[in-house]
């Protein structure tokens, strides 16, 4: 098998197995419904895309594998049906993919693209994650041999096809419980699946779930017990996070925020069953952060404009209080909010939650939901957070160091002082970054 199609190859995650396999020396096509940069980058590795799709481009391949977001009437896939192609979805692609590999593969539903890619700056191996590490430039780095740290999928059970050899779970909060027909003992079935598949098992201990795991042989960390002395050091400008884990010692790893310390532990209790203390010590120290997760954008005196990936209520409620707190590291008084709620049923889920974690902002901007393909539901935004006196305008827009929001014709606001920092998975971070 070594002609392989990608249906959707601009997906952050697809795309990065489409370029592994390029390395491996697999001939890689695919498809997108629109260009973007990460088409524009696999074309300059030498995968051709087709925008949009196209059935022509269904030749001679040996397999097709499409992305959780296509349909099923997708006119590619029907053209592959109607050649006898084999047709995979991503999650079952993985069984060969990753089959006779080394996996180190991280899951959880917060901080697995940067547990990846912290582990990645420590262990010998090729990356691919959900994300774009800023150590290697891309959400795929390839290197010769076995090893593969990968960033594993619970939100289609896909984790369960990653082969782990060394299985790290950052925590189990009920996620994507669509998928699961929000049936619980599925749920967590999966992930209890997960660890016994693997033979080494690296867990955050004070996770309600994984902490009744108590039968299994891991690695456990208790944060509260386990990591001490964190503190935000800031070196040329840059901020970074100094703890002590167990009697290891002190390590120091890029961001702020004790969610940080605990990605940064995990990662480091993995990478020791693979060289001494003292190394990963010196080599986490190469860990640069993740494109969209507390991504600073720009910064002078008067203003800072970061942009984050967080899209559940639990991660931008810790990445503000980062957000807060470097604020105060570098002389800056306000914090405006800007949130662009991703999916109507993760919203409706966790609505309380959502109203909750922006306690303490000083300003709100809630953008249109996301949708994600979900169909359109009245979610009384006005009322429910009302607290804040929040804006609603259509889009944000960047002009130079500033944010500009029109809510209505007559009423321009324009943000150019204090830090401004983004939550979604949407398309907000092209909105800030003034691309579309």
């Amino acid at each position: 098998m070594k002609k392989v199609h990608f249906v959707g190859i601009g997906g952050i995650g697809l795309s990065a197995l489409a370029k592994y396999l390029k390395q491996e020396g697999y001939e890689i096509t695919g498809s997108d419904v629109k260009a973007s940069k990460i088409t524009a980058g696999l074309e300059e590795m030498g995968i051709p895309v087709r925008i949009p799709h196209d059935p022509a481009c269904i030749t001679d391949q040996d397999l097709v594998v499409f992305s959780a977001v296509i349909k099923p009437d997708n006119i590619e896939l029907a053209r592959a049906r109607e050649k006898g192609m084999t047709i995979m979805p991503r999650r079952e692609a993985l069984l060969f993919i990753l089959k006779n590999r080394r996996v180190f593969s991280v899951c959880g539903a917060h901080g697995k693209s940067t547990t990846s890619a912290m582990l990645a700056s420590m262990v010998e191996g090729s990356l691919v994650i959900g994300a774009e590490s800023k150590q290697y430039g891309s959400n795929m780095y390839y290197k010769e041999g076995n090893n593969v740290i990968f960033e594993a999928d619970e939100s289609d059970a896909s984790f369960l096809n990653s082969n782990p050899y060394i299985a790290i779970v950052t925590n189990a909060e009920p996620e994507h419980m669509e998928y699961y027909n929000y049936d619980y003992d599925r749920f967590y079935g999966a992930y209890r699946h997960f660890l016994e598949s693997a033979k080494i098992r690296v867990i955050n201990a004070e996770d309600p779930f994984l902490s009744t795991l108590t039968e299994l042989e891991a690695d456990r960390l208790y944060p509260s017990r386990d990591i001490s002395g964190i503190e935000t050091v800031m070196c040329d400008g840059e901020p970074f996070t100094s703890f002590v884990l167990k009697d290891l010692g002190r390590f120091e790893v890029w961001g702020i925020g004790a969610h940080m310390a605990l990605d940064a532990s995990l990662a480091i209790l993995a990478s020791l069953h693979e060289m001494d203390v003292e190394t990963a010590r010196e080599k986490l120290k190469n860990y640069k952060g993740i494109k969209k997760r507390f991504d600073l954008l720009t910064k002078h005196e008067n203003f800072a404009l970061i942009d984050d990936y967080g899209h559940h209520p639990t991660e931008i409620k810790a990445t503000l209080e980062s957000a807060t707190q470097y604020a105060a590291l570098i002389g800056l008084k306000k914090v405006t909010a800007i949130w662009q709620p991703h999916k109507y049923s993760r919203t409706i889920d966790n609505l309380q939650s959502f109203v909750n974690c922006f306690e303490g902002v000083d300003q709100l901007v809630i953008l249109p939901v996301w949708r994600a393909g979900e169909k359109e539901v009245f979610i009384d935004f006005e009322k429910e957070f009302a607290r804040y006196s929040p804006l609603f305008p259509p889009r944000v827009y960047r002009k130079d160091d500033s944010i500009e929001i029109f809510p209505c014709e007559a009423n321009q606001h324009i943000f150019d002082e204090g830090l401004v920092i983004s939550f979604g998975a949407g398309d907000i971070t092209y909105q800030l970054r003034g691309a579309m």
